[in-house]
C-alpha cells in the first residue's frame, strides 16, 4: 500500500505542475494580482515597516492556494472512488469513513471560500465612500472562521465520538461536550497562526510540507487510509506549489490557501489523535501567532509596541536577515521539530 500512495504524491505533483503556469497566465489576464496599497494593522493604523518589505512583491499574481485546494479536493475524491471500485480498503479509526472523509473536504472549502471572498476584496479593492477595504475586517473574518470551526468540531464530536485528547507521558484527558470548544479553539488559532506565518516566499508552503510529511508517516502507522490519501495528493500540490513559490516567488497563496490549510493542518492532526503535535511540529506557527498576539495585546493595553515589529519573521528581516535566510532557517526549525514530534507519538 505504501507504494499506492507514493504514486499519488507523485501523479498530484505532475498534474500539478501541468497546471500551474497557465494557471499564473490565467491570474495575470484576470488582474488578480498583489496590490500596491498602505497596509493597516487591527487597530487601523499604518504599518509601514510591512509595505516597505513587501513593496517588490506587488505584482506577483495571488490565488496558488485554489488551485492546490481544487487538486487536492478533486484527485481525493478520485483515488477514494478508485480504491472502492477495484476493492481496496479504505479503513478509517472511526466508525464512519464517508463522515470522516466529509469532515476534512468540508473543512478545505469552507476556508478557502472565506479566503477567496477575502482576496478578492484585497485584490480588487472594493469601495464604500472615499474608504477602501483591503479585504474583510478582522471581526467579521474572525466570527465566520468561529462559526465554521464549531461546525467542524461538532462533527468530529457528535459524526466520529472524540471527545478526549491524548496527553504524552500523562495518559488520556476526557472532555466531553468540551472537546467541541477545545477543536474550536485549535482550528481557529491554527487558521489564523498559517495565515500570519504566509509572509515571505516560501516560508509558509515549506514549513507545512514538512509538518505534513510528519502527519503522513502517523496515518500510515494508524492504518487511515482517508487522511493517507488526502495528504499524499496535497504533498504533491505543495510540491510543485513551493516551486513556484521559493524565492523570487512567482506566484502567492492567497487567503483561499492560507485559510484552508491552516484549517486543514489543525483538523487533520485532530483526527490523527494528535493534538499535542500540533504546537510541536507546527512550532514555526505558535512563534509567528505568539509574537502577533503579544503585540497586539501590548498596543491595545499600554499604548506601545513589544517588539519594533510583528510577526517574528518580520521582525529578523528589520533586523537584517535575508528572505532566503530566514525561510530556510525557519525550515530546518521545522524538520527538527517534526523529528521529535515523531519520536514522542511513536514512543510506547
Amino acid at each position: 500500500m505504501n507504494s499506492i500512495y507514493l504514486g499519488m504524491v507523485i501523479f498530484s505533483f505532475v498534474v500539478n505542475s501541468f497546471l500551474m503556469v497557465p494557471f499564473i497566465d490565467f491570474l495575470y489576464k484576470l488582474k488578480f494580482q498583489r496590490q500596491a496599497q498602505k497596509t493597516k494593522d487591527p487597530f487601523n493604523l499604518r504599518a509601514p515597516i510591512f509595505d516597505f518589505f513587501h513593496k517588490e512583491k506587488v505584482g506577483t499574481p495571488v490565488g496558488g492556494g485554489f488551485l492546490v485546494v481544487c487538486t487536492t479536493i478533486i484527485l481525493s475524491m478520485l483515488f477514494l472512488t478508485l480504491f472502492y471500485f477495484f476493492g481496496i480498503p479504505v479503513i478509517s479509526v472511526f466508525k464512519s469513513a464517508p463522515r470522516e472523509t466529509v469532515i476534512i473536504l468540508f473543512t478545505l472549502v469552507a476556508f478557502a471560500l472565506l479566503g477567496l471572498f477575502d482576496d478578492i476584496k484585497k485584490t480588487f479593492n472594493i469601495e464604500k465612500g472615499a474608504e477602501i477595504f483591503y479585504g474583510l475586517r478582522l471581526r467579521h473574518k474572525i466570527f465566520i472562521q468561529l462559526a465554521i470551526a464549531l461546525i467542524i468540531s461538532y462533527w468530529m464530536y457528535s459524526w466520529l465520538g472524540i471527545s478526549f485528547i491524548n496527553i504524552p507521558f500523562f495518559g488520556t484527558l476526557h472532555l466531553g461536550i468540551g472537546y467541541v470548544l477545545f477543536a474550536t479553539f485549535t482550528i481557529l488559532a491554527f487558521t489564523n497562526a498559517y495565515n500570519i506565518t504566509d509572509g515571505l516566499d516560501g516560508l509558509s508552503s515549506g514549513v507545512l510540507l514538512i509538518s505534513l510529511l510528519t502527519f503522513w508517516i502517523i496515518s500510515h502507522a494508524v492504518l487511515d487510509t482517508i487522511l493517507s490519501v488526502v495528504l499524499s495528493v496535497w504533498i504533491g500540490g505543495l510540491l510543485t506549489f513551493l516551486y513556484f513559490n521559493v524565492f523570487p516567488a512567482r506566484i502567492f497563496l492567497g487567503d483561499t490557501g492560507a485559510l484552508a490549510f491552516g484549517a486543514a493542518f489543525a483538523v487533520i492532526g485532530l483526527l490523527l489523535g494528535k493534538a499535542f503535535l500540533l504546537p510541536i511540529i507546527g512550532f514555526i506557527f505558535v512563534v509567528e501567532a505568539s509574537s502577533s498576539l503579544l503585540q497586539l495585546t501590548v498596543k491595545k493595553y499600554f499604548k506601545k509596541k513589544f517588539f519594533p515589529v510583528a510577526p517574528a519573521h518580520l521582525y529578523l528581516q528589520l533586523k537584517g536577515w535575508s528572505e532566503s535566510k530566514i525561510v530556510f532557517r525557519f525550515w530546518l526549525i521545522t524538520i527538527v521539530c517534526s523529528i521529535f514530534g515523531l519520536w514522542i507519538a511513536f514512543l510506547k
